[in-house]
């Protein structure tokens, strides 16, 4: 399934589709509407059509919606209703170096997390003069993204041993993050090859800009995880190189993690890298791991090479990264 949605996603998402055309693989391709000008036109943001079709596809690329800073009547966000739909729990944001000046070198690290509670789990209300969020943490949440944390962890195989850090602020949410944090900690227990570690979020946010390549597996809440994948990703590129996965049981989604950039929409500008890369998780989860490497050293060659669009440093159009990526397969 591929999913464009709205801005630049109409774009890179196409990009990333003719990346996985040109594998040769006899990959089959539906494409499928959601977004926000599509419930502007529709009234409905993600068709149940839409969602009949991932279903029975099993892995959908998406590409990026929009959505308005205030509340409108009967708009919820694609990416949301999706993960709600098929129970995506686990998002993974590998964030790894590149070749090129933009990016810092010797990193290699993977976020996992927990992807449908947390402050995201749509629980807010107004009460008079005060707004009130509440903040999911759940056994059943914690112990199986936990779980998905040790699983990749041991899988990944550095040199220097697997290692899953926890990150949370027990110290202050001591029920919330406490549950979690204790939940996290009896499922370490079942991998005693896997070194288990913790840091408070401030500290990681910290680490992360002082000494990224330190980390292997990192394993946290909705919220926390959301905010430090994106400033890790300032690290290697930006958003326009980070790829994403939303895993379940029985679906998966895979998206980069900009937004619809409407400011560049149409203009051809767009970096299609994260989009190519979210395409090599979906090869991995399809159990195509050569196909998944060839699209990986495409893309470092033709940044090696300098083609690289604005947001690099460089003036390639969103086309020829694409062209470039595929003559190098």
């Amino acid at each position: 399934m591929l999913i464009p949605g709205d801005g630049v996603g109409q774009e890179v998402v196409p990009a990333a589709a003719e990346v996985l055309a040109g594998l040769g693989l006899g990959l089959a391709f539906v494409e499928a509407r959601a977004g926000y000008e599509h419930f502007r036109r529709t009234g409905a943001a993600i068709p149940d059509e839409t969602l009949a079709d991932v279903a029975a596809a099993g892995v959908a690329l998406f590409g990026a919606t929009a959505s308005p800073s205030t509340p409108e009547p009967g708009y919820r966000s694609p990416i949301l209703v999706l993960r709600r739909a098929f129970d995506l729990y686990a998002n993974l944001r590998p964030t790894y170096s590149l070749p090129g000046p933009f990016s810092r070198h010797g990193i290699d690290l993977l976020f996992v997390r927990e992807n449908t509670e947390g402050l995201y789990a749509g629980r807010e209300r107004r009460e008079g003069d005060s707004a009130i969020a509440e903040r999911v943490i759940t056994v059943r949440g914690s112990e199986r993204i936990a779980r998905v944390a040790y699983q990749h962890a041991r899988r990944r195989s550095r040199p220097s041993g697997a290692r899953v850090t926890l990150v949370h602020k027990a110290n202050v949410l001591k029920v919330t993050d406490g549950l979690f944090r204790e939940t996290c900690l009896r499922v370490a227990a079942e991998y005693p090859e896997v070194a288990t570690d913790e840091v408070l979020v401030d500290a990681a946010a910290l680490h992360l800009v002082r000494r990224p390549e330190s980390f292997d597996v990192l394993v946290t809440t909705n919220l926390f995880g959301d905010i430090l994948s994106d400033e890790a990703s300032a690290l290697v590129g930006g958003l326009g190189v980070a790829p994403s996965a939303n895993v379940g049981e029985r679906v998966a989604v895979f998206e980069p993690v900009h937004g619809s950039a409407p400011d560049i929409a149409g203009q051809g500008r767009a970096n299609p890298v994260g989009a190519i890369l979210s395409a090599v998780l979906l090869l991995e989860h399809l159990n195509q791991p050569e196909a998944a490497q060839r699209v990986r050293a495409a893309v470092a060659q033709t940044l090696q090479a300098g083609i690289l669009t604005p947001d690099l440093g460089g003036t390639a159009s969103t086309r020829a990264v694409t062209a470039e990526v595929i003559r190098r397969l």
